[in-house]
């Protein structure tokens, strides 16, 4: 058992604040968006009493590290805390094959891994979950056609009449929509702006009634990013707002924005981003159109039901656990885990090792570490790798 010295992740979407006063540290001014946990190579975590890498950790001693999860090769997961004061891309991830084959196809080509034009940085897929902190606003995934058009009937101006239009074909849904994405993100800058201010203004006379939230969302974004087709993409997806201890899981190809909050991300070990608009980064709408999943689907909402709930994510790679606790908690675990307490104070001990844990300091624990025990109170997120 170790603490871990995480890495910040300064992205210019990120909150000033969140994760300095969770580390009860006084804010730079400058944007915090991610504190990354893991041993992903891009910014591996260091082990804080060795020394050394949890990445060079993991190599050197596989089985000890990982237990049976050394057969991925790797550790399997990465663990954020991810901070958002404005929007993030509207963007997927890929499957495992298709990332497999877009990582080779941007090596043969020569695109260094640190270029910005590079979608593919590892060959790694990206299932995650996002547990809400604070409340947290998101996109994600296409609702229903017949949802669209009702929403789009509402801003009642000409302007807005092309879209409706596309809404309108007939045809399967994943289908309509899959036209609906690759019109929008293709159109030329003149006719995108043109599309983005007729919504933007006819949502200015909608008044009192349904879509009021998604409708108040596009003001935002057009004002952050005016003449970005994301604008109306994302005016097609669910709107969700998670209250504090809910949390989304989100699969391969779901097409999504996060764009306002704090929460605790659990993901497979990648940073494959497939950006569509939104932001200043490298967009690929091309590779975008191959591997999103324009099917609606409607995330259910993942509400905690005890003091110690693991969230549902039917995957191999990870679990997240959040506990709240009152005295103390007991664990025993024959896997790989990293621990970081969101709030009280604890102390946590691990055969001879002890640590005093305070809020936004995480914890590694090795597959070989005996049995572990926290004292205190506050609020704990456990990551393992589920058995089996």
């Amino acid at each position: 058992m170790d603490l871990l010295a995480a890495a910040i992740q300064d992205y210019g979407w990120g909150d000033p604040a969140f994760i300095p006063e969770l580390q009860q540290r006084t804010p730079t001014g400058h944007p915090e968006a991610e504190l990354w946990m893991g041993a992903h190579p891009k910014a591996p975590s260091q082990l804080r009493s060795a020394g050394v890498g949890l990445d060079h950790h993991v190599a050197t001693s596989p089985r000890a590290a990982l237990g049976a999860a050394a057969s991925f090769g790797q550790l399997p997961f990465l663990k954020k805390v991810l901070a958002a004061a404005q929007p993030l891309s509207i963007q997927t991830h890929p499957n495992i094959a298709q990332a497999e084959i877009g990582f080779a196809r941007e090596n043969d080509a020569g695109v260094p891994l640190d270029s910005p034009t590079r979608t593919y940085r590892d060959p790694n897929h990206k299932p995650e979950l996002i547990c809400a902190l604070t409340p947290f606003d998101a996109k994600c995934g296409f609702r229903r056609v017949e949802q669209s058009r009702e929403l789009v009937a509402r801003l009642d101006t000409p302007g807005v009449a092309p879209l409706a239009a596309r809404l309108a074909q007939q045809g399967d849904d994943a289908d309509v929509l899959a036209d609906v994405l690759q019109w929008l993100l293709t159109m030329s800058p003149e006719d995108a702006s043109r599309l983005t201010n007729a919504v933007v203004d006819a949502a200015t006379t909608v008044g009192d009634g349904a879509w009021l939230t998604e409708i108040m969302w596009t003001h935002r974004l057009q004002a952050l990013y005016p003449g970005d087709p994301g604008v109306v993409v994302a005016l097609l997806l669910n709107h969700f707002t998670l209250e504090p201890g809910e949390a989304l899981f989100l699969e391969a190809g779901v097409l999504h924005a996060y764009v306002q909050g704090a929460g605790i991300e659990i993901m497979a070990n990648s940073d494959n981003v497939i950006r569509g608009g939104l932001t200043p980064k490298h967009i690929d709408v091309a590779e975008l159109s191959a591997v999103v999943d324009t099917t609606p689907i409607d995330p259910p909402v993942q509400q905690p039901t005890s003091n110690e709930h693991t969230f549902d994510s039917p995957v191999r790679e990870f679990s997240l656990t959040r506990l709240v606790i009152d005295e103390g908690y007991q664990a025993t675990g024959d896997g790989p885990e990293i621990l970081i307490a969101t709030s009280g104070g604890f102390r946590v001990t691990c055969g001879d090792a002890a640590f005093g844990l305070e809020p936004g300091t995480p914890v590694w624990i090795d597959a070989i570490d005996p049995e572990w025990a926290v004292e205190g109170h506050g609020t704990l997120f456990r990551t393992t790798v589920p058995a089996g």
